[in-house]
């Protein structure tokens, strides 16, 4: 396997998702982004990234985006399931539809993640899995009781998934504290909106995760990266 590595990246628009494409394209790694919008995706294409449509609650989909890695390069080496929604709000609210789109994207989608990477990984031997999780799967607060929980979904299926695999496919969850995205501007529910914003205040830029995310990848085939808590310093 070479140093530099074939990798998928969903969620690739904005965000962490974007840095995390930046970042590793910049080292010298084959970028292969997914994401719906497509007109961010035009934007995120050049040096060493390559773009295509996908919608991570698609099974389907999601394979057709793993074989269309596999037949440009031969292999995959890692994949970052990075895309998710956070429309919060309090359960009274009762936002139904909003629950049901974060179970879809954040939960399914991982698991149409692994669900395509996986065959691929154990027939080549080797692959690294990246969950962007968040400090929500650690714990929950108001308004957030749906997204913790989802969060925390996503923690246990990477962990199984960890204790489950051969050690030649690598395992890691990041989980991110306050980050500067878009994440916020699904929520709805005016209540939690202005709640985000005050919790905002202290956000760090999504360069600081792809640096973690970045770190991870590049260890050693024989060190794996379990888990990392990425916060700003004043977030307590």
């Amino acid at each position: 396997m070479t140093d530099n590595k074939i990798v998928l990246v969903t969620g690739a628009t904005s965000g962490i998702g974007a840095a995390v494409a930046r970042r590793l394209a910049a080292q010298g790694h084959r970028v292969l982004a997914g994401a719906r919008r497509e007109d961010r995706l035009a934007e995120l294409a050049g040096d060493n990234i390559a773009v295509r449509r996908l919608d991570v609650t698609d099974r389907a989909d999601f394979a057709s985006f793993v074989d269309w890695a596999v037949a440009a390069h031969g292999r995959i080496d890692v994949i970052v399931n990075n895309a998710g929604v956070m429309p919060l709000s309090r359960l009274d609210a009762l936002l139904a539809d909003e629950w049901d789109a974060m179970i879809d994207v954040n939960v399914r989608g991982l698991l149409n993640g692994i669900a395509a990477a996986l065959p691929q990984f154990q027939r080549q031997g080797h692959g690294h899995f990246v969950t962007v999780a968040s400090v929500g799967a650690h714990e929950v607060v108001p308004t957030a009781a749906v997204y913790c929980a989802t969060k925390h979904a996503a923690w246990a299926i990477t962990e199984g998934l960890r204790l489950e695999l051969d050690p030649s496919i690598r395992v890691t969850t990041v989980s991110p504290g306050v980050v500067e995205s878009e994440l916020a501007e699904s929520i709805t529910d005016p209540t939690a909106a202005a709640a985000m914003q005050t919790y905002r205040a202290d956000s760090i830029p999504p360069d600081a995760i792809a640096r973690a995310i970045a770190y991870a990848i590049d260890e050693p085939a024989e060190v794996d990266v379990n888990e990392l808590v990425i916060r700003p310093a004043r977030q307590r």
